[in-house]
């Protein structure tokens, strides 16, 4: 099982000691690093100033979003990133939610499968550097009724393929995820119940394309928090599941609710949105069980950690992505040191 790092949203004033991070993970042998993109900081700028800043680690966008440009705009951005790294680029990729879709791109967030699915043949075909039509629901390239014509792409990838992962929660989006792409970019992944949640509608989906699992990336990002005191560490995380199982969308739409309902929270989870959509957050917040939290994060000391890794590996993981906790610098790279020596440990480095 490898590394990864995520570095998450960036503009808060900590970028700096975010570049810090992915500089200490490049130096431990981390895999890759991963930044995200909603409705601040764009990701291909972040990756573009990490990759310049380390030496080795891969860069990748967890994600890319979808409504945020058309799939040629990130067919060259995939390229030119993967040329200027030298082949360090991966390409992830997703919907985003209805909020962000609808309220800041202006595009409409229904069909999302389709969407995404017309979304990677396009990129796929620029990036093969064909000259490009597509004719589908959604998207229909040169349009019909202009002078557009059928073009290829300029620039030449590093790679003949970059690996497209996408990210995926609900078990069709999981499934079509192993059926079109090289890895699945995933959130609140339990080891206990990552069989029912994700892996059997992966295996699905690559059985759909006449595949098997084998060589197809499962990366969840796992927050990680340092320490002895398992239960005040898990206090730590209460606002941020608080925050995507109570509010990341409406009470009718929210796919974080739905899963972890599909864990065997679905009343815990129902009393978290109901109190964060009525405005109480402290409320929201405290009905988080700690066996959830504890169960989709790393908490405790090394010698924890690295039980928890095991857990991971076994449930088909091949690249955890870390996410450590902390308010200063020095207390995220301990968190990055930490989890290189939990995997060390755990024997699967």
């Amino acid at each position: 099982m490898r590394l990864g790092i995520n570095l998450g949203y960036w503009g808060a004033g900590m970028d700096a000691d975010n570049l810090a991070v992915a500089q200490e993970a490049d130096r431990l042998g981390y895999d890759v690093c991963w930044a995200a993109e909603a409705y601040g900081s764009d990701a291909a700028t972040v990756l573009t100033w990490v990759a310049a800043k380390t030496e080795r680690i891969d860069v990748g966008s967890a994600i890319f979003q979808i409504p945020a440009r058309a799939p040629a705009m990130t067919a060259m951005t995939a390229a030119t990133l993967d040329s200027l790294t030298e082949g360090r680029f991966r390409l992830g990729i997703g919907v985003s939610g209805p909020q962000v879709s609808e309220g800041w791109y202006g595009v409409r967030f229904g069909k999302p499968l389709a969407r995404t699915r017309e979304y990677v043949e396009i990129v796929r075909r620029a990036l093969s550097r064909e000259r490009l039509s597509y004719a589908g629901e959604h998207w229909t390239l040169p349009l019909p009724d202009g002078p557009g014509k059928p073009i290829k792409l300029t620039v030449h990838p590093v790679r003949e393929h970059i690996p497209v992962y996408i990210a995926a929660i609900g078990p069709k989006n999981l499934e079509q995820t192993g059926e079109i792409a090289e890895g699945a970019l995933l959130i609140f992944y339990s080891p206990e119940h990552a069989e029912e949640t994700t892996l059997r509608h992966l295996r699905a989906g690559r059985a759909k394309a006449g595949k098997d699992m084998a060589g197809f990336d499962i990366v969840p990002t796992v927050p990680l928090a340092l320490g002895d005191d398992v239960s005040a560490l898990a206090d730590v995380f209460r606002p941020y599941t608080a925050l995507y199982v109570g509010g990341m969308g409406s009470a009718e739409q929210n796919f974080y609710n739905r899963l972890a309902g599909r864990m065997g929270y679905e009343r815990e989870a129902a009393e978290i949105q109901s109190a964060y959509l009525a405005g109480d957050k402290a409320a929201a917040a405290a009905a988080v069980p700690q066996e959830l939290i504890d169960s989709t994060t790393l908490l405790g000391p090394v010698e924890r950690i690295a039980d928890r890794m095991r857990a991971y590996a076994e449930a088909g993981v091949t690249s955890l992505s870390l996410a450590p906790s902390g308010f200063t610098r020095e207390e995220r790279i301990a968190g990055v040191r930490a989890g290189a020596e939990a995997l060390d440990r755990a024997g699967l480095a």
